[in-house]
């Protein structure tokens, strides 16, 4: 069996796991972005991030609850991604990173397991179940899929 062979056939499992990571990680991120927008969950809100977090609240929560959207239905998923994947670091940078690894002592540990649940998207795009080829959105010159950062 030649190795492009083997690829093709590995290729729906490969599809279903990236939904799986994507859809994980957007429902985590979603159910976050939705405390800080609005309150969700006893959440602070977003006048409540504002607050404990100043300016930079505004993108944080918008990023986290828009990115998560655009994780799940696998519309912007690079993008989106690579955004929370950053969003990520400055946590780990900024408050987590402080008080060491472990998440009982409040540390980056669960900050890290969500960047490894969105690099494979990252890195290999949100799959063949996402909505994002399918929407009316420019085209890359040498394919039919949409320009590789609108995946």
């Amino acid at each position: 069996m030649s190795t492009q062979s083997a690829l093709s056939q590995d290729r729906p499992a490969v599809d279903a796991a990236l939904l799986v990571v994507r859809v994980a990680a957007g429902i985590v991120f979603t159910a976050h972005g939705a405390q800080k927008l609005f309150g969700a969950f006893g959440g602070p809100g977003l006048a409540g991030i504002v607050d404990m977090m100043g300016p930079m609240g505004y993108p944080v929560t918008i990023g986290e609850f828009f990115g998560g959207l655009g994780l799940i239905g696998g519309f912007l998923s690079r993008f989106s991604a690579a955004s929370l994947t950053v969003i990520m670091i400055g946590a780990i940078a900024m408050v987590h990173g402080k008080h060491g690894f472990f998440l009982d002592k409040n540390g980056f540990e669960y900050n890290l397991a969500l960047i490894g649940l969105l690099l494979p998207t990252v890195i290999a795009g949100p799959g063949r179940y996402a909505l994002g080829p399918f929407l009316p959105l420019p085209k890359s010159k040498t394919t039919r899929r949409p320009i590789v950062v609108l995946e």
